[in-house]
C-alpha cells in the first residue's frame, strides 16, 4: 500500500543555496534528441531488499510547460518534461518523493511539503505527475500506468544528485520457452498509405504481398488453425487513435486473408498500437519522424504452431 503524509523540515532550507543542476526549460525543449532516451518498455522485477519506483509525466492537452522537478530524499534526481519518465531503486524502508512544477526559486522539494512514503522491498510503484497540484505524487497501478506509458521516453537530460537512488538488481529473467508461433511481418507501408487502414486503401502492392503470404502459409504449415493478426503504429498521434488505427488495418488483413481461403473461425485481429517499436530513435520534423518510424508501422501475422 502506497501512503503519503507531508512534513517539514526547516533544517534545509539552506540546501535552497546549493547549486541546482537544472536545465532550463527552453534548454530541455530546444534539443528533444539529447533529453530524452529509449521508449518506455515494462520494467522487470527487482531483488527483495530494493523497491523500483517509475516516475512519469503524461503528454497531452493540459499539461503545463516546463520541468516538473523529482526529489527523492529531499535531494534533485530529474526534470520530467511531458511524456517523460524516470525508473530507478532505493533501498526498501521510507523515503520522501514529490515532483514539482514551478520549482524554482523555492525549491519545495528540499525543504517543504516533503510526501514520505513505505516502499516495500520487492516491489515496483509507478507514480504520476500531478500537472496542478501540490508535488505529492499519484500512485496508479501498473496497467494504468504502463497504458499510460506507452510511447514515453526516459528523461535523461538532468545529472540526479539523490544519494539514495541505486543501480536496480532486477530478478534473472525466466528461461525462454520453445517457440509456439511463427511471425510474418508486412510492412505498414506497402500495404496502405500513412493514416489509411480500410479495405478500399490498400494498395495494389499490399494485395499482392498478402496473396504471396497466403501461398507460403500453406506451403510451411499443415495446420493453420490458429492465427492472430496483430496491427502496430508508429507512436506519432495519441494512444487511442494508434489503438484504433492498428486494429483496424489487422482488421483489413483478416478479411483478406479471410478472402484467400483462410478459415474466418481460425483467424482473430488485434492491435499493439505503437506500445512495441522496432526502432525509437525518431527527431526532426513530422516528415522525417514519419519516415523514420517506417519499420514501425506494420501487421504481423502470428501462426500458432504448436502440434505441427
Amino acid at each position: 500500500m502506497f501512503k503519503l503524509n507531508t512534513t517539514l523540515s526547516a533544517a534545509l532550507f539552506a540546501a535552497i543555496l546549493c547549486a541546482a543542476p537544472f536545465a532550463s526549460a527552453q534548454q530541455m525543449q530546444a534539443n528533444p534528441a539529447q533529453v530524452f532516451g529509449a521508449t518506455y518498455n515494462p520494467v522487470a522485477p527487482v531483488t527483495d531488499g530494493q523497491a523500483q519506483v517509475v516516475y512519469y509525466r503524461t503528454s497531452g492537452v493540459g499539461q503545463q510547460k516546463g520541468a516538473a522537478h523529482v526529489y527523492v530524499d529531499s535531494e534533485f534526481h530529474t526534470g520530467l518534461l511531458p511524456g517523460g519518465y524516470s525508473a530507478f531503486c532505493v533501498a526498501a524502508g521510507s523515503h520522501t518523493l514529490g515532483a514539482y512544477l514551478n520549482d524554482a526559486p523555492t525549491y519545495k522539494g528540499k525543504n517543504v511539503d516533503l510526501y514520505s512514503a513505505n516502499l516495500e522491498a520487492g516491489k515496483t510503484y509507478f507514480l504520476r505527475v500531478q500537472e496542478n497540484g501540490s508535488g505529492a505524487p499519484q500512485a496508479v497501478t501498473r496497467e494504468d500506468a504502463e497504458r499510460e506509458l506507452a510511447g514515453s521516453r526516459f528523461q535523461a537530460q538532468a545529472l540526479s544528485r539523490a544519494s539514495k537512488v541505486q543501480a536496480c538488481n532486477y530478478l534473472p529473467k525466466p528461461a525462454v520457452p520453445a517457440a509456439q508461433f511463427k511471425d510474418y511481418a508486412l510492412s505498414g507501408d506497402v500495404l496502405f498509405a500513412f493514416g489509411k487502414s480500410g479495405h478500399q486503401d490498400i494498395s495494389h502492392q499490399g494485395r499482392t504481398a498478402i496473396r504471396e503470404l497466403i501461398t507460403q502459409l500453406h506451403r510451411e504449415h499443415a495446420k493453420l488453425e490458429r492465427i492472430e493478426v496483430v496491427g502496430h503504429t508508429d507512436p506519432i498521434g495519441s494512444y487511442a487513435a494508434n489503438q484504433s488505427l492498428g486494429l483496424k488495418r489487422a482488421q483489413t488483413v483478416r478479411r483478406l486473408l479471410v478472402d484467400g481461403g483462410l478459415s474466418a473461425t481460425s483467424i482473430n485481429a488485434s492491435s499493439a498500437g505503437s506500445s512495441e517499436p522496432v526502432t525509437d530513435e525518431c527527431y526532426g520534423s513530422k516528415a522525417e519522424q514519419v519516415a523514420c518510424n517506417a519499420p514501425n508501422r506494420r501487421v504481423v501475422v502470428r501462426v500458432d504452431v504448436r502440434g505441427q
